[in-house]
């Protein structure tokens, strides 16, 4: 049952991201409008933020909908596995991915109904979502078993919950921070690539903000799920803290976050340069989930691939 709702969430996302993106494309005068418009003529008439958020609404809300109904059946994919495995569903890399991402498009979904000025990140949250459900079912896949005797502690609990949490609003915060680039980008004067998408960003500002907000927020988590791995890691291994390839990529990911959100508070830096440092820190996130797990081995070698 877990498995195939998880086939029905991949494709519940893959809806609502083919939704954003007619949302972007037809529901606002935009790429599609200008390209077949051309360069020739008259130029098209501009319509106004209120005027375009009233015509592209109805697509908007259907995309944000069909993302709901995605995220109940990520829910019910994570409570099916957890009934089956008798434990919390986050004991391998699989489940890990499954649960942080749930986390990631729960984050989201309140976000987009207490700011809707923001809703247009959601093409880009569905898409990360997509990939990251889509890898872990078809890549990651692990059958249902108890815990390896390592970690079935009250440790799990706490650690381990700590860190999806932080990794689910770090990818949050990742899409938002794209989406400020690409607005960014747009404002100054760049129309290659996907910067002609950074137009339907509403304000560069708030979704600026947005971003540091959830990294503001994540951070704190990221502090205390590493602290937790280090008192965790003296009860079970004699030491808190050895630089396996897990422990070490851990830190990586907190000084570059670190570094972010001190290059934010920084007025000489500007908003640009700490949005790639916040980049940057998904990637170290990345390595650490699937590169650490995949290429290295060491204390923490529990993905099950």
């Amino acid at each position: 049952m877990s498995d195939t709702l998880l086939t029905v969430t991949v494709m519940a996302y893959l809806a609502a991201m083919l939704l954003h993106a007619a949302d972007y494309a037809f529901g606002r005068r935009g790429l599609v409008a200008k390209a077949l418009v051309g360069t020739a003529g008259p130029p098209a008439i501009e319509e106004t933020p209120n005027q375009e958020q009233k015509r592209s609404l109805p697509v908007g809300r259907l995309a944000l909908g069909v993302t709901g109904i995605a995220a109940a059946s990520h829910l019910a994919t994570l409570v099916t596995r957890g009934m089956e495995a008798g434990r919390l569903p986050w004991g391998n890399m699989y489940e890990f991915v499954i649960m942080a991402t749930f986390i990631g498009v729960a984050a989201w979904l309140a976000i987009a109904l207490l700011y809707p000025d923001v809703r247009h990140i959601g093409l880009f949250v569905s898409l990360v979502l997509v990939l990251l459900t889509g890898v872990a079912g078809l890549v990651l896949h692990t059958p249902v078993g108890p815990l390896v005797p390592a970690l079935d502690s009250y440790w799990f609990v706490v650690h381990i919950g700590a860190a999806t949490l932080a990794s689910g609003l770090f990818l949050v915060g990742f899409a938002a921070t794209v989406m400020y680039l690409l607005r960014a980008g747009y404002d100054a004067g760049k129309r290659g690539g996907l910067y002609p998408f950074g137009r339907y960003v509403a304000n560069a500002e708030a979704v600026e903000r947005l971003a540091f907000r959830m990294h503001a927020f994540a951070f704190p988590v990221w502090t205390f799920a590493v602290a937790a791995g280090s008192i965790w890691a003296e009860a079970a291994w004699g030491r808190y803290w050895g630089w396996d390839p897990k422990e070490t990529w851990a830190f990586i990911s907190w000084i570059v976050y670190a570094g972010y959100l001190h290059a934010r508070a920084t007025p000489s830096v500007k908003r640009r340069t700490a949005a790639w440092i916040a980049i940057i820190g998904w990637a170290t996130m990345l390595m650490n989930l699937f590169g650490v797990n995949i290429f290295f081995s060491g204390l923490h070698s529990y993905g099950g691939v």
